[in-house]
């Protein structure tokens, strides 16, 4: 299963606002808490997710952009690494419904957020794809599906650390 371990970077503030970005590698070892040290929200933690293929050969980093307006609007997530994914586009953009304007609630806690990524890139949503190639093919062909991301992640995947 893919798992959120390692927060690299942080948080940063300007003018009393969550700022635009932090970097999170997602398939490392755990360590880091989220937030900045003056955060309110300092101390929450990823949950440990259990690794499992197609995804464990390998880390991707997210990108987690918060808008001025935030809690108000929700964070952009983007894959800064290349995954093979039915709903992670060529650009790294994620089709995540918990995050969307329609959807999103300005009590959802960034914790929240990382878990329901979790849960997305572990239980692939073929019905609302942002790449319908991947889509068809982990619908009509699983095994097929999980080499080729085996494939992928090993190729453009992160070196997971040994620690």
């Amino acid at each position: 299963m893919f798992s959120v371990y390692k927060l690299l970077g942080s948080l940063f503030f300007s003018k009393n606002h969550w700022d635009r970005w932090t970097v999170c590698v997602i398939g490392t070892r755990p360590s880091h808490s989220f937030g900045h040290p003056q955060s309110p929200r300092q101390g929450q933690r990823p949950r440990e997710v259990k690794d499992n293929p197609p995804y464990d050969k390998g880390a991707f980093r997210i990108e987690i952009n918060f808008p001025a307006e935030y809690p108000f609007k929700p964070p952009k997530i983007t894959f800064k690494t290349k995954i093979y994914h039915p709903n992670i586009d060529e650009k790294g953009q994620v089709c995540l419904p918990g995050i969307s304007a329609e959807n999103w609630k300005p009590a959802t806690k960034t914790d929240q957020v990382i878990q329901s990524l979790i849960a997305l890139v572990n239980d692939p949503q073929p019905e609302h794809p942002l790449r319908a190639d991947l889509a068809e093919e982990y619908s009509k062909d699983r095994k097929k599906f999980c080499k080729n991301a085996e494939e992928f992640t090993k190729k453009y995947g992160e070196k997971r650390p040994v620690d």
